[in-house]
């Protein structure tokens, strides 16, 4: 009963469904966007400290629904949304915006458009050559993309069968340090040991070795919703959790790739959430490092609803818990 009621939670929050309230104006492709800030007091207690935010709206009809970001410079986002729309934003030292582009991502051989081919749920970006990585959930495949965006340069599909399901597919991506590259499912693999995860020894949009697959247990963290690469080398996940007062419940955690191995349970420590007065449907995580301080970047996925928001938030990581050996064993919270 209560998969159930957590099942059709989920429906009515996150799908259009018929009686919810959505953003369905006559097409609109006009690049503005309005910079709301946060009015949240910026917190000095404990790893995950928040600094700033704000809520981002635009008339454009395809702006919104996101669901991963990159943090490509100094004050420069690039995000992606579940739509298949990219958005490039810069913002100054004050919140304002200084520019904006939107589009939509190039499909394979210039197909048509459909949702199920072009639900982006997670990206990597790389600041050397600029080209971007992106997995799609509604087809599982994993592109690499140009540095405009403009062309897919090669693409893969993840392995199977059984192949992941189309709405609970790839959500999560982070390439490391050393080039090998992890992707997390939502919900794959109805498992007790937990969601489906692969770790990928090299590019995962070229052919090459079969992944390596394992298991990650959130232990009622909830699903992961996105992932990035922390500087020392492990890797911060971000959860959504389900529920009435708030709706979504976001948890930050880090886990450690030492502990991937074939089939291997691997678990994450806790080290903040959310507070309810900031409370959205966050999917998508960034990591930057300036002035030898670490910064957590986070968008939330409107879904296109009207009662929901798109809000940046700026976060910075502190005194964050030292890895533990065999913490895939026992992963304090």
């Amino acid at each position: 009963m209560r998969r159930l009621l957590l099942a059709a939670l989920l429906f009515l929050s996150l799908g259009p469904v018929p009686g919810t309230l959505q953003r369905f104006p006559k097409i609109d492709l006009t690049e503005r966007i309005t910079v709301r800030p946060l009015r949240f007091a910026a917190s000095d207690t404990g790893p995950l400290r928040f600094v700033r935010g704000w809520h981002l709206s635009s008339p454009h009809s395809y702006f919104g629904g996101f669901s991963s970001i990159a943090h490509i410079g100094p004050d420069r986002f690039q995000l992606v949304g579940d739509n298949g729309y990219w958005t490039r934003l810069t913002l100054n030292a004050d919140g304002r915006a200084l520019a904006l582009r939107i589009h939509g991502l190039p499909t394979p051989d210039g197909r048509p458009r459909r949702k199920s081919m072009i639900d982006a749920e997670a990206m990597v970006f790389d600041p050397a050559s600029g080209k971007t990585w992106i997995a799609l959930e509604g087809i599982n495949q994993i592109w690499r993309l140009d540095a405009d965006l403009a062309a897919i340069e090669s693409r893969r599909t993840l392995p199977g069968p059984p192949y992941w399901p189309g709405n609970s597919g790839p959500e999560a991506m982070a390439r490391l340090a050393d080039g090998r590259t992890v992707v997390f499912s939502e919900d794959a693999d109805d498992d007790p040991r937990g969601r489906e995860a692969l770790l990928y020894a090299g590019d995962p949009a070229e052919p090459g070795p079969a992944p390596i697959r394992f298991f990650y247990d959130s232990r009622g963290k909830g699903l992961v919703s996105d992932a990035a690469p922390l500087p020392d080398g492990r890797i911060l996940l971000v959860h959504r959790r389900l529920g009435f007062d708030p709706v979504f419940t976001t948890i930050v955690a880090i886990v450690d790739p030492a502990d991937i191995g074939e089939d291997a349970v691997v678990r994450s420590r806790t080290i903040g959430r959310i507070p309810k007065p900031l409370a959205e449907n966050y999917e998508g995580a960034a990591i930057s490092v300036a002035q030898g301080r670490t910064w957590l970047w986070l968008v939330s996925d409107d879904n296109f609803n009207v009662w929901q928001r798109s809000l940046l938030l700026q976060y910075e990581l502190v005194d964050l818990p030292p890895a533990t050996a065999g913490s895939k064993k026992a992963a304090p919270e």
